[in-house]
């Protein structure tokens, strides 16, 4: 336990610079962007329950926004799995966490992302 909250610590101000980009890009009216940067909080924060349950949250933000119904029920699905599989580690690593990409389906995570993720696991930091 004392390492998963050490995890989440550590990992949440990457998964935030991840959010503010999104948001910056949703103002900036530019949706796939925006979208891919909430794709990046998610690989990097999927570990941690709270992380994890906040970016679908946000996620299901940006489907409302867009009018998405596919998205959004996507979502929904993702948000109960997370708050109650990530405790267990039942994570699909490197999943980008969409709707337009299985839940179940574990994914290559891009390289700057394994590395923060490998920073913020390491007792070195």
């Amino acid at each position: 336990m004392f390492e998963a909250m050490s995890f989440t610590r550590k990992i949440r101000p990457y998964v935030e610079a991840e959010l503010v980009l999104a948001r910056n890009k949703q103002f900036q009216h530019n949706e796939a962007d925006a979208f891919a940067h909430l794709e990046n909080a998610h690989v990097l924060g999927q570990a941690s329950t709270r992380l994890h349950v906040k970016v679908h949250i946000m996620m299901l933000l940006w489907a409302v926004r867009q009018r998405n119904l596919g998205e959004f029920c996507g979502q929904l699905f993702r948000i109960i799995g997370a708050a109650t599989k990530t405790v267990f580690g039942l994570v699909p690593h490197g999943n980008t966490g969409g709707a337009n990409v299985s839940p179940f389906k574990a994914m290559p995570i891009k390289p700057k992302l394994a590395r923060v993720i490998e920073k913020a696991r390491s007792y070195e930091n």
